[in-house]
């Protein structure tokens, strides 16, 4: 599918000089739903516009980015209510029943659903880096009924992460590189993200353990005092 969305990347950004934020934020809200659409067409040449000064009238470069990054996570928070509120409604039965007719292939679903059960609520952070998964996490957050407040957190989180990964890696081909077409671009930021995938993982890794030191340090630190008032509140009843 990325070969074949690669080749009208370039009338698309023809396009995209006026309407650059609006296409952002439909192509990353189908990406983001259960439709297979690969970010990479998206927020790369969003990057590369952005680094050649063609994005929305070649505003300024800090403008761009943070127009462009925001526009992709808005985006991406659009797509994966669709599959959290999908999944709430429909349930699971129909889901698998008609997988194929949603664009969902079972096994992937499966999949999403294991991570799930074993990790928590936490994939939906770190799973938006993982392919054929990235899109499918919500749908077992919606089948297990997930906080809205805390999916939109760690949603967003996750999905601001890969967007603006895909977007600076972008912006930087895009100032090294002269001449080159913006398929060509892609591909090469693909690889980049391929190379360096491990790298990325390890980083949310590190910051999912310093998320759950801390949970557990504000929660340790909370019973103490819990028991502490209890404890007073006897003395006080002996008194």
């Amino acid at each position: 599918m990325l070969e074949t969305l690669a080749t009208y990347v370039e009338a698309a950004v023809e396009i995209a000089r006026v309407w650059g934020p609006v296409l952002i934020f439909l192509f990353m809200a189908i990406e983001s739903s259960f439709i297979p659409f690969p970010s990479e067409v998206v927020m790369i040449p969003a990057g590369v516009m952005i680094a050649r000064h063609e994005f929305i009238g070649g505003e300024a470069v800090g403008i761009g980015l943070c127009v462009a990054i925001l526009t992709g996570l808005a985006g991406s928070m659009a797509g994966a209510y669709i599959n959290y509120y999908l999944a709430l409604w429909l349930g699971r039965p129909f889901l698998y029943r008609y997988a194929k007719y949603l664009f969902l292939k079972p096994a992937h679903l499966e999949r999403a659903e294991a991570l799930f059960r074993e990790y928590g609520e936490i994939t939906t952070f770190v799973c938006r880096l993982l392919p054929a998964i990235r899109q499918l996490i919500s749908l077992p957050a919606g089948l297990s009924r997930m906080n809205i407040f805390r999916f939109s957190l760690f949603t967003a989180l996750g999905a601001g992460f890969w967007v603006s990964v895909l977007t600076f890696i972008g912006y930087g081909l895009g100032r090294a590189s002269v001449g080159k077409s913006y398929r060509d671009l892609i591909f090469e930021g693909k690889q980049i993200i391929h190379e360096n995938l491990l790298w990325m993982i390890l980083a949310l890794a590190a910051l999912v353990a310093v998320y759950v030191w801390i949970h557990k340090k504000i929660m340790g630190g909370a019973r103490p005092a819990q028991r502490s008032d209890s404890s007073d509140s006897v003395q006080t009843g002996r008194e």
